[in-house]
């Protein structure tokens, strides 16, 4: 058996274009921090949702990584609404 080392975003390795792979990472890499934040603290959807403002449907879509239902802007937004710094790390790609 072949063993092929992947790159840095599974997405491209799925075959998505660059520019869409790079732009599910990010939203994943949001999503990630703000389920983190929600199991940390043990809350229930409910909890969540009157926190962030949010219909619970909505927080059951963050729970379940439906990426696809959310944009970055609304990502950062509910992440600093959480008191997170958000920063931005663009580097050159070889």
């Amino acid at each position: 058996m072949a063993v092929i080392q992947g790159s840095e975003n599974v997405f491209e390795d799925l075959g998505f274009d660059t520019e869409e792979a790079a732009n599910l990472k990010v939203r994943t890499d949001l999503m990630l921090k703000l389920r983190q934040y929600i199991l940390e603290r043990g809350w229930t959807q409910e909890q969540a949702s009157d926190f962030f403002g949010e219909p619970q449907p909505r927080i059951s879509n963050l729970m379940n990584g439906e990426i696809s239902r959310f944009s970055v802007d609304k990502l950062i937004n509910m992440l600093v609404k959480a008191g997170m710094k958000v920063t931005v790390n663009v580097v050159l790609k070889t």
